[in-house]
Parts: C-alpha cells; structure tokens; sequence
C-alpha cells in the first residue's frame, strides 16, 4: 500500500477538507481541460489527413479562443488564489494533493497559456526541490509532456 504510516494525509479537518478536494479537482476538473487543449491544438497536425488540417486547425483554434482559453484561465487564477494563501494544497505540508496535483499544475505552467502565476510556479519549484522529486527524476528521468 502506499503511505500506510499516512505521512501524506493532513490531520486536521479543514485541511483534509482541501486534501480531498484538490485530489479529486486534479483529475476531475483541471485534467480534462488541459487534455482538451492539447486534442484542440494537434487538430491541424499529423496524423490529422493533410486535407483536413487546415480545416482541423481553424476548428482547434476556434474553440480554444471562444471557450477552452478561458476555462483554463479561470482555473489557472482559481489555483493561484489558493497557493497564496498557503504553502501547499493541502495544508501547511506536502500531502498527496500535491503529488497528484504536480502533473497538472506543471502542465499548465508548460502548456496552459496562462501568465503571471507566481505562486503557482514557487509551489513547482519546491516540489522540484524535494529530494523525493530529484530521486524520482534520477530512476525515472525528466519530467516530459506529451509531445515533447
């Protein structure tokens, strides 16, 4: 099992409170806008038929521009709010919020269009200068989007 001494559950109510809500917010609200960005944006590319993309193009970038951009922006300043008022997602401690928060929120700093996110950032930071992080890096490599 994984952290059965639950090292990465917050003890108190209200931060068990966040810690539910930003693991489940990772996959269920965050992810599917990242991922439809990143389907939207490879409409006009390969392996989309040479005669499609220039129509496939135009249709990714419509929709990017008249709702998937602001969804993502929305998101982005929601998350930012948060981690100015405190350290990590969950509390005053790393807790398994942010390990599953980790993959989102870089691929948002990375690929989401979105500037000016300090404390977004600074919480990337710290979680890349965990030792946990580096030593992940080290067996795993680095960290890579999709398509890169």
């Amino acid at each position: 099992t994984y952290d059965s001494a639950r090292r990465l559950k917050p003890e108190s109510v209200e931060d068990k409170l966040q810690y539910r809500f930003w693991l489940h917010y990772a996959e269920g609200s965050l992810m599917p806008l990242l991922l439809m960005k990143l389907v939207f944006a490879s409409l006009g590319k390969p392996p989309v038929p040479f005669g499609m993309r220039t129509l496939g193009n135009a249709l990714g970038k419509g929709v990017q521009k008249a709702w998937l951009n602001r969804q993502v922006d929305t998101h982005a300043r929601f998350i930012e709010a948060h981690l100015s008022r405190q350290r990590w997602f969950a509390g005053a401690e790393l807790s398994m919020a942010d390990i599953q928060m980790s993959f989102p929120a870089m691929a948002l700093l990375a690929r989401g269009g979105v500037e000016n996110l300090p404390h977004l950032t600074q919480w990337v930071q710290r979680v890349e200068q965990r030792p946990a992080w580096q030593k992940a890096v080290e067996r795993g490599g680095p960290f890579t989007l999709p398509g890169e």
